[in-house]
C-alpha cells in the first residue's frame, strides 16, 4: 500500500523564527521587548507586567511574542480570536496561569520558568460584562431528548439494560418515561447517568462571545505574577477603555518592514527554498506587500509552482489594504523617502483631501527642529494649493501632485536621514471638533435657514448678517434692566421665525432649559392658546397687559385680535 504524502506546512509556518534576532525589521521594537523580558529575571515582578504590541497585520507581533518565549524558556498560554474570551474564560484560563508562580519545571538555565500569557487581537474585545438580557437556554424535556437519541423505547431499554420483569423495570412506552430523573432506580445505572449528563449539558449556556473580556484583562494586568503580551492592530481602544493600558503597560509599536529589508528577505527565502523567480518578480512582491512579511511569503508561495516568466507577475493581484491613515502618516513623517502617487493611491482608499488633516496635525511632532517644521509646512501648503485648484477647476489629475508633495515632499523636507518618530500619530483635532460640533452646526444652519427664508436671504448671508443681529437683540432683551417692550418684541420675533428652544439657546449661548430661553419660548408658545385668563392681564404665555381705556377692555365692546403678521389681514 502506497504511503500517504504528508502535506508541507505553508512558508509562513515553516519559516517562523524561533528567536527575536531572526526576525525581519523592527530592530528597536525587538530590543525593547527583550529588555522587558530581562526585567522578569531572577524571579522579580516588574512594575509594568504586560506589553502591548501594536502594528498593522503581518509585521510580526505574534511571532515576536512566541520567539521571546522560546528564547526565555517560557511556556505559552495563548488565547486567540477563535477562543471564547469573555470575562469567565479569561479568568479561568489566563487568570489561573497568572497567579501561579511557576508552571512545569521550576528552574531553567535562564532563571525561573514563567508562563507567557499571550492574548492575540485584544483590541477586538468588549469591555461590557453584559450585553442585554438574554434568556438562558432551557434543556429539552427528557422524553424528547431520549426519543431523539434512541428513536424507539425498545432501543432505550436495550441500551440501559432494562428488562420487562426486572429491576429497574423497562418502559412500556414513551409516556412511561418521567419528565425528570428524580430518585428512580434507573437513574443510577451507568448508561443512564451518561445520558442524563448529556441532557443536563444541553441546557448549559456556551458563551463564545467576548463580553467583559477587556475588563478582566485590565484587572489581570494589575495583579498578574506572569508576563502578559497583548497584540493589537490599534491600541486606541485599549487606552480609551482604561488608564492601565496607558501608563501601566509597556507599549511597543511595530512598523511595516522597509522595502530594502523585505526584498533581501524574499530573495534569501527564494534561494533557500529553490524557487526560481522571473526578473522583476521580487520587486512586484515587495510593492504589493506594503511591508507585510506574511503577505510577501504568501505571494512568493503562490508563484513558486510556476516557471519563471511573465505568468508569475500575472498571478500577483492587487491587495486592497483599505484606508489606513495612521500607518501612512507615520511612514511619511518618520522616514526620509519619496512616495509616488501610485503608492499613496494603493495604500489609501480615500482622496488626498482626507489625508491632508492627518499630515497637518502630526507634522509638528515629527519635525526635529523649527527649521525643518517650517520647511515641511511650506511643502504642505503647496500641496493644499493643488487640492484647491483640483476642487475649483474639477481637474482631479492634480491630486497626484498633491499626494506626492504631502507625503514624499514633506518626508524629505523634515529630515535628510531617517530619524526617530514622534510620540505617535494623533487624530486630527479639526476632524474631531467637526464631529463634536455636528449637532451645533446643524442647529445653527436651521436657525439661519428660518431667518433667511423670512427675509429672503440665502443661508450664508443670513448666517453672516441676521444671526449676529439676533444674538445682540436677544442678549439685550434678556439682560439685567431690559425693558418690557423689548422683551415682548424679542418673544414676537421668536414666534414669527418659529425658533425651537435649542435655536434660541444657541443665540443666547445658554442651555435650552435656562430661564431666559424658557421665557422666550413660553412667550412664543402663546399663539393660538388663549384661555379665560388671557382677556386683559399679563400671563405666563407672554400676553401683555392692555390699558383699561382701550376699546378692547371696555364692557360690551368686542375684543379685537392683536395683529401678529401680515398674513393676518
Amino acid at each position: 500500500m502506497a504511503s500517504l504524502a504528508i502535506p508541507r506546512l505553508p512558508l509562513t509556518e515553516r519559516l517562523r523564527p524561533s528567536t527575536l534576532g531572526a526576525m525581519v525589521g523592527n530592530a528597536r521594537a525587538r530590543y525593547e521587548l527583550r529588555a522587558w523580558a530581562d526585567s522578569w529575571s531572577d524571579g522579580r515582578v516588574p512594575a509594568r507586567r504586560a506589553v502591548v504590541l501594536s502594528g498593522p497585520p503581518g509585521v510580526g507581533k505574534t511571532t515576536a511574542a512566541l520567539a521571546l518565549a522560546a528564547e526565555s524558556g517560557w511556556t505559552v498560554v495563548e488565547m486567540n480570536a477563535s477562543d471564547a474570551r469573555n470575562e469567565r474564560a479569561v479568568e479561568n484560563v489566563a487568570g489561573r496561569a497568572s497567579v501561579s508562580h511557576t508552571l512545569g519545571e521550576t528552574w531553567t538555565v535562564k532563571g525561573p520558568r514563567h508562563a507567557l500569557i499571550l492574548l492575540d487581537e485584544a483590541d477586538c474585545l468588549s469591555g461590557r460584562a453584559v450585553e442585554g438580557s438574554r434568556p438562558k437556554p432551557v434543556p429539552p424535556p427528557l422524553v424528547d431528548f431520549l426519543r431523539g437519541r434512541y428513536g424507539t423505547v425498545e432501543a432505550l431499554n436495550a441500551a440501559w439494560g432494562l428488562l420487562p420483569k426486572g429491576k429497574p423495570r423497562a418502559f412500556d412506552d414513551w409516556a412511561a418515561v418521567p419528565r425528570s430523573p428524580g430518585n428512580y432506580a434507573w437513574a443510577r445505572l451507568p448508561a443512564a447517568r451518561r445520558d442524563l449528563d448529556d441532557w443536563r449539558s444541553a441546557g448549559r449556556s456556551t458563551d463564545l462571545s467576548d463580553r467583559g473580556g477587556l475588563g478582566a484583562i485590565s484587572r489581570l494586568v494589575r495583579s498578574t505574577h506572569q508576563p502578559i503580551i497583548l497584540t493589537v492592530n490599534d491600541d486606541r481602544p485599549l487606552t480609551r477603555y482604561s488608564p492601565v493600558f496607558r501608563t501601566g503597560v509597556v507599549r511597543i509599536r511595530l512598523f511595516p518592514v522597509r522595502d530594502e529589508e523585505l526584498s533581501a528577505f524574499v530573495q534569501r527565502v527564494a534561494r533557500t527554498e529553490r524557487i526560481e523567480l522571473y526578473e522583476g518578480a521580487v520587486g512586484s512582491i515587495v510593492r504589493r506587500a506594503h511591508g507585510d512579511v506574511r503577505a510577501a511569503l504568501n505571494d512568493l508561495e503562490a508563484v513558486a509552482p510556476l516557471p519563471p516568466g511573465p505568468m508569475q507577475l500575472s498571478v500577483l493581484g492587487f491587495r486592497d489594504l483599505g484606508a489606513d491613515f495612521i500607518a501612512l502618516t507615520e511612514d511619511a513623517l518618520s522616514g526620509s523617502r519619496y512616495f509616488r502617487s501610485v503608492e499613496v493611491q494603493d495604500r489609501l482608499d480615500a482622496p488626498p483631501d482626507d489625508l491632508l488633516p492627518w499630515i497637518e496635525e502630526n507634522l509638528p511632532s515629527f519635525a526635529p527642529d523649527p527649521v525643518h517644521r517650517d520647511e515641511g509646512f511650506r511643502v504642505l501648503g503647496v500641496a493644499e494649493q493643488f487640492l484647491a485648484r483640483a476642487r475649483r477647476a474639477r481637474v482631479y489629475g492634480l491630486w497626484s501632485y498633491a499626494s506626492e508633495l504631502m507625503t514624499g515632499g514633506v518626508s524629505l523636507a523634515l529630515r535628510e536621514s531617517p530619524g526617530p518618530g514622534g510620540a505617535g500619530v494623533a487624530f486630527p483635532q479639526f476632524l474631531g471638533e467637526m464631529g463634536r460640533t455636528r449637532a451645533l452646526r446643524a442647529t445653527r444652519d436651521s436657525l439661519a435657514r428660518k431667518a433667511g427664508r423670512r427675509f429672503h436671504l440665502s443661508v450664508a448671508k443670513s448666517r453672516e448678517v441676521l444671526v449676529p443681529f439676533l444674538e445682540r437683540l436677544l442678549a439685550q432683551s434678556t439682560g439685567r434692566g431690559s425693558h418690557a417692550d423689548l422683551r415682548r418684541r424679542a418673544a414676537e420675533i421668536c414666534q414669527e421665525l418659529e425658533f425651537t428652544p435649542e435655536e434660541v439657546a444657541l443665540l443666547l449661548r445658554s442651555s435650552p432649559d435656562s430661564r431666559a430661553v424658557q421665557d422666550l419660548v413660553g412667550r412664543s408658545g402663546s399663539k393660538g392658546t388663549e384661555g379665560p385668563e388671557d382677556s386683559g392681564e399679563a400671563t405666563d404665555t407672554g400676553r401683555t397687559e392692555r390699558p383699561e381705556s382701550s376699546e378692547a377692555t371696555r364692557p360690551g365692546s368686542p375684543a379685537r385680535p392683536i395683529q401678529r403678521r401680515l398674513g393676518d389681514f
